[in-house]
């Protein structure tokens, strides 16, 4: 995989099963984001998300355990291939501890893609499962 990487964590108030269906589900993504998502989440579908911001295609599923697509937004630089998001759910006490990976991230957007998946997911989805909306 590419060298422009982007690693995180995220330690989230639900079981893997629930977050990996607020992320794959295009209705359940609409509602923590408030943004439309659509498409499928089944395999070799394709997505989009945040109003068509971002879309791709899902390469691996397994519910409750991982996700993989290729993934890029309306601004990806032409010429540049999609990225490679991996989803990783890991059973954490009584939540889940979600392992996010990104690669082959286009080196003017590494700096705002990063923060974006805290601003745009990862707090969102604390904040939505602490509401105990499932």
């Amino acid at each position: 995989m590419g060298k422009n990487k982007i690693v995180q964590e995220v330690l989230l108030p639900a079981s893997p099963a629930e977050v990996y269906d607020m992320l794959a589900d295009p209705r359940k993504h609409s509602e923590f984001t408030g943004a439309k998502a659509a498409g499928t989440d089944r395999l070799g579908g394709k997505f989009s998300t945040w109003d068509g911001y971002s879309f791709g295609r899902n390469l691996d599923l397994a519910r409750g355990k991982k996700i993989v697509q290729e993934w890029q937004t309306t601004n990806w630089p032409k010429g540049a291939k999609p990225s490679k998001v991996i989803l990783s759910f890991y059973a954490k006490g009584k939540g889940t501890l979600l392992k996010f990976m990104q690669a082959d991230v286009p080196s003017e957007l590494l700096g705002d893609l990063k923060q974006g998946w805290i601003d745009f997911y990862w707090n969102p989805l604390k904040e939505y499962f602490k509401k105990g909306k499932r």
